[in-house]
């Protein structure tokens, strides 16, 4: 037997999900068709992820025979055991406080401080139609798509579920595409600023200086 009532919170998918929707959004203000784009790819991870964290548990389903073979006297419609990595890997106790958990949350912030710190930056910037390259953005060239990179993987680790696993990977691919070419825009706009930019600054790897 299992708690039904574990899951059908169809109003706390819909309210998670328009927070952290409207934080990106707040944070990001899209302009651009590309922005749009961006800020689409992370709402559909979103959803989907709150849609079975709390709506219907698409993925348990899916691997319940595989899962009450291995752990029989486990309750995987139970919420605490719906966080599927705490039970695999054999967590004990609360799985909010387990290391993966923490780890999480600590991702999620730093994503959503890093697109708020980038931001700041990028709107300056479109304010005086100059190039983005003070802050976060002298570190690397692409600040916002690793901030949001860096939350999907954040819920990744907390919640991890089959459709977010297989968006996950198509959404990086899809975040360097519009990277590319907000680049070649930005060459047209820039010219040889940009490209020395782009030679003096990494573009995903935030380069560290020590002072």
């Amino acid at each position: 037997m299992h708690d039904d009532s574990a899951y059908g919170f169809w109003p706390l998918v819909i309210l998670n999900s328009a927070i952290f929707i409207f934080f990106a959004f707040s944070f990001t203000k899209p302009k651009t068709k590309t922005d749009w784009r961006s800020l689409g790819a992370f709402s559909a991870f979103i959803i989907a992820l709150f849609t079975e964290m709390y709506g219907f548990p698409l993925t348990i389903y899916f691997l319940s025979g595989w899962l009450s073979k291995h752990y029989p006297n486990v309750d995987f419609f139970s919420h605490d055991n719906g966080h599927l990595l705490h039970t695999i890997l054999g967590f004990e106790g609360n799985p909010h406080w387990d290391p993966l958990h923490i780890a999480s949350n600590i991702l999620i912030v730093l994503g959503f401080f890093l697109l708020a710190s980038a931001w700041n930056v990028l709107h300056k910037a479109q304010q005086a139609h100059s190039l983005a390259a003070t802050g976060w953005y002298a570190r690397c060239r692409h600040p916002q798509y690793i901030a949001f990179i860096m939350i999907m993987f954040g819920f990744l680790l907390q919640w991890p579920t089959l459709p977010t696993l297989v968006m996950f990977p198509i959404l990086v691919v899809v975040y360097v595409r519009l990277a590319k070419r907000e680049e070649r825009v930005a060459i047209e706009e820039f010219g040889d600023d940009y490209r020395h930019y782009m030679e003096s600054t990494p573009g995903w790897i935030p380069k560290i200086t020590i002072d």
